[in-house]
C-alpha cells in the first residue's frame, strides 16, 4: 500500500488578496511560508520516501520547505496544478460570486471532468511510482479537492475544501 499525505500550499499573497491564482505561479506570503515551517515541524519524525508538488511556484516552494529537514528533493508534476480558471485568472473572486452558474462561465476555463481525469492519472502515477511508499504530494485547493472525489468516488461539492498547509492522508 502507498500512503500519500496530500497537503495544499500555505498561504500566498493572491490568497490574502482574494484574487483567483489558477494556474499562475504564486508567491508564499510570510503567513503561508509560516504554515509551511509548521508542517514541517509537524512531519520532521515521519517517514516520508517521496516529496511531490505541483509545477507552480508555490507548491514547489510549500513543498521544499516541508522536505527541508528530511534533506530531500522535491519532484514535480503537472499533474497536481491548479484548475485552469482561464479568464477567470487574475480577477478578484469576490466580483464573481454573482456567476455561480458555471453555464455562465468562460468557455476557457478547465472542466470538472477534465481536472477529475488528471487527478485520476495523479493517483496512478504515484501508486505505480512510489509501491508501498509514504509520499508527501502538495497541490492546490481545487486540484486536491477533484483528487479526493475521485479517490471517495463522491462528487466535489462533497468534499470539505482544505485550508491552506491542510493535510489529509488517502491509502492508495
Amino acid at each position: 500500500m502507498t500512503l500519500l499525505y496530500l497537503v495544499r500550499h500555505g498561504e500566498t499573497v493572491d490568497n490574502a488578496r482574494h484574487v483567483m491564482q489558477g494556474q499562475t505561479p504564486g508567491q508564499l506570503n510570510e503567513n503561508g511560508i509560516r504554515q509551511a515551517e509548521a508542517v514541517a515541524v509537524q512531519l520532521k519524525d515521519v517517514r516520508i520516501d517521496a516529496f511531490v508538488a505541483s509545477d507552480l511556484r508555490r507548491s514547489v516552494h510549500t513543498c521544499e520547505i516541508i522536505a527541508a529537514p528530511h534533506n530531500a528533493d522535491v519532484v514535480t508534476t503537472p499533474l497536481l496544478r491548479e484548475r485552469d480558471w482561464g479568464s477567470f485568472t487574475g480577477k478578484y473572486i469576490p466580483d464573481l460570486s454573482h456567476l455561480n452558474d458555471p453555464a455562465l462561465w468562460p468557455k476557457d476555463i478547465e472542466s470538472l471532468e477534465a481536472m477529475k481525469r488528471r487527478a485520476d492519472k495523479l493517483l496512478t502515477w504515484v501508486r505505480e511510482e512510489f509501491p508501498g511508499q509514504v509520499v508527501l504530494a502538495v497541490g492546490h485547493g481545487i486540484i486536491n479537492k477533484a483528487i479526493q472525489s475521485v479517490y471517495f468516488q463522491k462528487a466535489m461539492n462533497e468534499i470539505r475544501p482544505m485550508g491552506n498547509a491542510e493535510i489529509r492522508i488517502l491509502e492508495l
